[in-house]
């Protein structure tokens, strides 16, 4: 076993392990849940050089975890309650949860889910009989929501993580992986939103055998518990990222927090590239799809594997849930090559001139091409956008310095989230030069924008654009994700771009500038005789 992790968030006495331990040992969980399996994942496990195990919540009836917090919680409620009803508040997982408990119970069961949920995980709540309403485009919005239905009807609300018995019962995960191993693991990764499950994990696995490491994975984007481990208080965050829905909370609960602080080694952050490449690793070992929140885990596995070089260790990961979008596949299966370093992303410059192309090609040697976008740039010069099989890093950076060796500039985009989510589909064009007699409409800007993914968001978004600026770009695909992606060229005069800057600030929409971008420069800038090489670029 390894040597525990310094807990950087305070001591572990471990004063509250005795009565979650208790409330553990006695959830009544298994009326609904089935003790789930952990299963090898061999072909991780080679990869990684460590023992690699799956606790397998996606084969619960429900597809998630979440119905032991929501069962354990509704079987303690009183006839009374039980006739009144229940509500609950939830991106997806905990509201099957919620509608499968009162199913099996017998009671009232109201639902309000944010109306960026995906269908499938609307459709299974409401097929469970309960009550679905949508509101709002955050778990916050809908929780704000769902207090305001508890009060005017009387219902009882069940958290999806900050109460006891819901902690409790996900508890009941870390006591079925101490059973299911021979010998304790070296450590287990859970996926945190809100943080129930890695509070009852790590009160049930720290009571009876503390140096087990207990380390949470949260994405970059929604970060809550991170920072408020590294702060000592709960923080709120502004802004939570949406495509691991099942963990886009933006302040953990009180009691997940103590818990939290008390008990967990480590927090992990990683990025949607890497959920993506996790969710194709778990496929590979079990033919399953895990949905982004439930592939969390996998992901800080092995970011974390490789930041500690860890070597013959036994992890295990909780696949925490697998109620996956079919739509969301595409947007999935674009990136995990990316998150897997298997694929990147280069602009190439090549000189205009008989074989040059040709020899361009033989340069990749035995790389595989996955995408290929050529366009003139000036009579002497050509860019290429180009995709490339690789195996790491490391095989990147060398194709590249080889690349670069026989007279082919190279700039690699692969963290270059204008190049991976618009420029791919948009190679092709440039603005032309003003026309002689008529006012000029001002230098191109170009800028990204997110917004939820919601029925008229799109229009709703193209209606707030002010109709004296000229568009010069326009780009969105619908990558079955979870939020909508627009980059926008616009023109705006000298004169109107202090009211332009005033615009963009009260847009309810996270933006970046991208003017500035090397792969706009070379691809879709305005065109101009002086337009810098792609080496002056990079250098820049």
């Amino acid at each position: 076993m390894s040597e525990p992790l310094a807990n950087p968030y305070g001591p572990q006495s471990f004063p509250l392990a005795s009565p979650y331990l208790q409330r553990i040992l006695r959830a009544r969980v298994y009326d609904v849940a089935i003790e789930s399996p952990l299963d090898p994942a061999p072909n991780l496990s080679r990869r990684l050089g460590n023992q690699v195990l799956l606790k397998r919540e996606d084969l619960q009836p429900v597809f998630s975890f979440k119905l032991r917090g929501a069962y354990n919680r509704m079987a303690r409620l009183s006839a009374a309650e039980l006739e009144r009803g229940v509500i609950a508040a939830s991106a997806g997982n905990h509201a099957q949860g919620v509608a499968l408990a009162a199913q099996r119970l017998g009671c009232r069961a109201v639902i309000v889910m944010p109306v960026t949920t995906p269908e499938m995980k609307v459709r299974s709540v409401a097929a469970r009989g309960a009550e679905v309403v949508l509101h709002g485009d955050t778990y916050d919005e809908a929780c704000t929501e769902a207090k305001r239905l508890e009060e005017i009807g009387g219902l009882t609300f069940i958290h999806p993580f900050d109460d006891p018995e819901v902690i409790a019962g996900q508890g009941t995960i870390g006591l079925e992986i101490l059973r299911q191993c021979s010998e304790p693991p070296d450590a287990i990764y859970v996926a945190v939103g809100g943080g129930g499950l890695i509070a009852g994990v790590a009160a049930y696995v720290k009571s009876l055998w503390p140096r087990v490491q207990v380390i949470g994975v949260e994405p970059i984007d929604a970060d809550a518990m991170t920072r408020s481990l590294a702060c000592g208080e709960r923080v709120r965050l502004e802004q939570v990222g949406l495509f691991a829905d099942g963990v886009a909370v933006r302040q953990v609960g009180e009691l997940t927090f103590e818990l939290a602080r008390e008990y967990v080694d480590a927090m992990v952050t990683v990025d949607t590239d890497e959920i993506c490449a996790a969710i194709k690793d778990v496929f590979e070992d079990t033919r399953s799809i895990l949905e982004p929140a439930g592939a969390l885990a996998v992901a800080g596995m092995k970011k974390d594997v490789q930041a500690r070089a860890l070597s013959g260790r036994t992890l295990v990961a909780i696949a925490c849930g697998a109620n996956m979008n079919f739509d969301r596949l595409l947007f999935v299966a674009e990136r995990a090559e990316l998150g897997e370093e298997r694929e990147a992303l280069l602009a190439v410059e090549i000189p205009e001139g008989p074989g040059s192309l040709r020899r361009f090609c033989g340069l990749l040697g035995q790389h595989n091409l996955t995408e290929f976008s050529y366009r003139l740039a000036d009579p002497q010069r050509a860019h290429i956008f180009v995709g490339v099989q690789i195996s790491g890093r490391d095989d990147t950076t060398s194709l590249i310095a080889g690349l670069e060796q026989h007279g082919f500039p190279c700039l690699d985009l692969s963290d270059n989230e204008l190049a991976k989510l618009h420029l791919c589909h948009m190679v092709g064009g440039r603005l032309p030069p003003g026309r002689e007699g008529q006012p000029p409409a001002g230098k191109e800007l170009l800028y990204r924008f997110e917004f939820p993914e919601r029925p008229g968001a799109l229009m709703a978004f193209v209606s707030a654009l002010h109709p004296n600026w000229n568009i010069s770009i326009f780009h969105y695909r619908n990558h079955g994700a979870d939020v909508g992606r627009i980059v926008v060229g616009v023109q705006v005069p000298d004169a109107e771009l202090e009211e332009w800057r005033r615009f963009l600030a009260d847009l309810p929409y996270q933006h970046w500038e991208e003017t500035d971008n090397p792969a706009y420069q070379l691809f879709l800038g305005e065109a101009s005789p002086a337009r810098p090489a792609l080496a002056a670029l990079a250098a820049s």
